[in-house]
Order: C-alpha cells, then structure tokens, then sequence
C-alpha cells in the first residue's frame, strides 16, 4: 500500500505562487517531492537494523532551493547537462542558449525546469506534475508540454518523464538526487561501493564536453563493471571524482544501469532505467558551504549523482544517440530507483 499525503511547503517571493509537498510512503521508503523543479527533498530508507535515515541531500525549507545551489534533488530539463558554448544548428537555423557555466549551457539555462512552479496531480500511488514551457523559454524552440511522474512500489521509486514538442527541439531530462547512503550529513561517499553496468564512457575536454569519442572502460579507471570501493578506487587512480557519462544499452527497454552499495548500513540502491547513458558525478564541486537539513554541511564528496540521461552534447554530436523530439513523436523514459539492504 502507498499513501500520499499533501502540505503546504512554502510561498514564492513577489506573489510567485505557492510550493507544495508532497509525502509518498510504503511499507519500505517515505519520499518527499516539491512542486518547485519536482524535487525530492527527502528520502528515507531503512538500513540494516530497520533505523530509517535520509539518504538525499537537500533543504528543510523552500528559502534553501532558491538560493544558488547544485540542482539538490530536482528534475533538470529542457536539456540535462552540457551542450557546447551554448549553441547547436537545427533545421538549418542556429540557436544561442543562455551561457550559465562557462563557457557552455548547463541543465536547461539561467532558468531551467529546476526553477519553475510545475502543476501537481495527485495518483494513488505518487504524484504527476505537468507544465508547458513556452516557445523560446531559454532560447529552446517550439513550446514543450512535459509530464514528469514519481510513483512508489514498496522499496522502488519510478520516475517517468513524458514530453510533447510543437516543433523540434533537443530535449534530455533527468533527475539531480545526491544520494548519501550512510545518511545525508555523512561527511563523505568513500565506504560506498559501485557497479555501473557500462563497457564505454565518453571521455571530456577540460570544460566537461565529450571529445567525440566512445572509449572503452577496458583497463581504464572507468571501468566499474565490478564493484569498486570509491575512496580507494578514486586513489589508486589519482582521481578528483567521476562526472562522466557512462553508456548504457541503447535499448528503449528497462535496463539495469548502477549498483550502490553501503556496507556500514547494509543499504542498496540499484537503478536501472530505459536511457543510453548515465551521468555518474561524485559531488567534486561541492564545498561545504551549503547548510542542509538538520545543520548538515555537505562538502566535497559528500553525495553522488546517478543521472540517467542521452548523452552528453548529443545535439551537436550526430554519432551519439538521437537527442531531438519532433511534432507528433512522444518522449518518454522510466527511471527506476530500487532500495534494499544487504
């Protein structure tokens, strides 16, 4: 059984409407979700012993997530991570997109799906938020009606994301949750132990854009196709962290993409998920300046993004998978995040 309860979260400054939460909870999982850029504010999870902790790093109150902040939680959209100096040619015309990380657009802009009112629905088993985005909004032709829905199945949280364009246009959405397994407010992700089910990554220039190529993890630090404790693996490689994308099956079918596993609290996360790559980022730009929930500070390391996503830059790279929505084609793709321990 889930139930679904509904509450006030906050108001938006200048009369910007109100923010709502809403509670999802089964027998294993209780997750909280905002009307603001559909953020998961909290997630708790049992661990081993049967305490529950919030494993997702966030906000108490709505003032955190308006304040400048990396994406905690929220859906990012009307294209989830980089696209090159912010342009890209489509049917012969060039667009310039906001920059917002130089000197490329980041997650859909200045103003992306993470810092908008999105319309809730209330199911019986989660909620369904729905907005418009408007032709031009961002610098992104055609209007977009995208649906983004979180449902609850005992210990799996499934997010599906649903998009109609009305003329083409890129479109790549995901969802931004750093996960802290021990708890959020752990000071680091190094005991956590990862599998990603990719036998290529895409390699970047020093301003995070893929080069192009497709390489293989084969002998290389990338390759997680068997567990790898983080905090070693990341020294035995000289490594400041992963924000990579990982390739995936290219199949539309659910495919299983992540493990995650915490040994201290016997707490499992797998993902799996119908899209080609997954954005494997271990919080390497957090600095502990931020102040969660319950006076956590989060530094370097403290969470980790699995995004699962098309590719990198994929509108400016026609060997990657296809990025582009089309009038009368329907976007749509399931991630599922399942929890359990071990």
């Amino acid at each position: 059984m889930v139930s679904v309860s509904r509450s006030a979260f906050g108001e938006l400054p200048s009369a910007g409407g109100a923010v709502e939460k809403f509670q999802l909870r089964s027998d294993q999982l209780r997750v909280d979700v905002i009307s603001w850029g559909c953020t998961i504010t909290a997630l708790e999870v049992r661990d081993r012993q049967g305490k529950a902790s919030d494993v997702v790093l966030g906000f108490a109150e709505l003032e955190g997530y308006l304040q400048k902040q990396p994406y905690f939680g929220a859906v990012v959209g009307r294209v989830a991570n980089r696209i090159a100096k912010g342009t890209f040619t489509l049917d012969g015309k060039k667009y310039q997109l906001p920059i917002n990380r130089e000197p490329n657009s980041l997650h859909g802009g200045l103003r992306g799906f993470d810092k908008v009112l999105w319309t809730p629905q209330v199911l019986s088993n989660g909620v369904r938020f729905s907005r418009i985005s408007p032709d031009g909004e961002e610098g992104y032709p055609g209007e977009l009606k995208v649906w983004v829905t979180y449902t609850l199945d005992g210990g799996e949280l499934m997010v599906n994301y649903r998009a109609q364009a009305s003329q083409a246009t890129p479109v790549n959405l995901t969802n931004h949750s750093y996960f802290n397994l021990a708890g959020q407010g752990s000071p680091n992700i190094y005991d956590h132990e990862v599998t990603i089910d990719a036998d290529t990554f895409l390699p970047v220039d020093e301003t995070l854009i893929p080069t192009g190529d497709i390489a293989p993890v084969q002998g290389t630090a990338f390759d997680l196709r068997k567990p790898v404790v983080l905090g070693t693996h990341l020294q035995e490689f000289h490594m400041d962290g992963f924000d990579h994308n990982f390739c995936l099956k290219r199949s539309k079918e659910k495919h299983f993409c992540a493990r995650v596993y915490h040994g201290g609290s016997g707490r499992v996360l797998e993902v799996y998920t119908t899209q080609p790559g997954v954005q494997f980022y271990t919080g390497n730009f957090l600095d502990g300046t931020l102040r969660g929930k319950g006076g956590a500070v989060y530094p370097r390391h403290s969470g980790f993004c699995l995004e699962t996503q098309n590719w990198p830059d994929a509108v400016n790279q026609p060997h990657f998978p296809p990025v582009l929505l089309r009038p009368g084609e329907e976007y749509d793709h399931t991630t599922w995040f399942k929890f359990s321990v071990a």
